[in-house]
């Protein structure tokens, strides 16, 4: 069953908001790939996705550190660990193992409370550093008045 995004998805960032939003459309088209029973399109959706969720977790550790987040490396390893398992359901499918309803089951579980969970714990920590940084470039004027001004 296709994952519909719904506001309680939401993080209140909206750059992670769309992260976390793409990361459903592929799990959506994994999906897809697999009813049409499509190895190709699984072998590609399952390499994108992981590609693009890979990114999503160094962009989102990266805002948790620069927060000062106090759970930042706790949250580091639950990528870590998922990723690794991702990582293992790759190898066998490429190995010929039908791991493709597991593995759909897995991303969809996850994701979910992984937003719902694990990621709304950081979000004030995040969102505080972004008002403090956007306060402080309205402040000082940004680089161009630095430099001639």
């Amino acid at each position: 069953m296709a994952i519909v995004w719904t506001s309680d998805l939401n993080t209140g960032i909206e750059i992670i908001d769309k992260q976390h939003s793409r990361i459903v459309d592929y799990i959506n088209e994994l999906e897809d790939a697999i009813n049409q029973q499509d190895k190709v399109a699984i072998g590609r959706v399952l390499d994108e996705c992981v590609d693009y969720t890979l990114s999503h977790f160094a962009f989102e550790e990266n805002l948790q550190e620069e927060a000062g987040y106090r759970y930042c490396k706790p949250h580091k390893k639950v990528h870590d660990l998922f990723a690794r398992r991702i990582g293992e359901y790759k190898e066998r499918f490429m190995l010929g193992d039908d791991i493709t309803k597991e593995l759909h089951d897995l991303l969809s579980r996850w994701l979910i409370t992984h937003i719902k969970q694990d990621d709304a714990d950081y979000v004030a920590a995040v969102k505080a550093n972004m008002m403090e940084v956007i306060a402080e470039k309205k402040k000082d004027g940004g680089w161009f008045r630095r430099f001639f001004g």
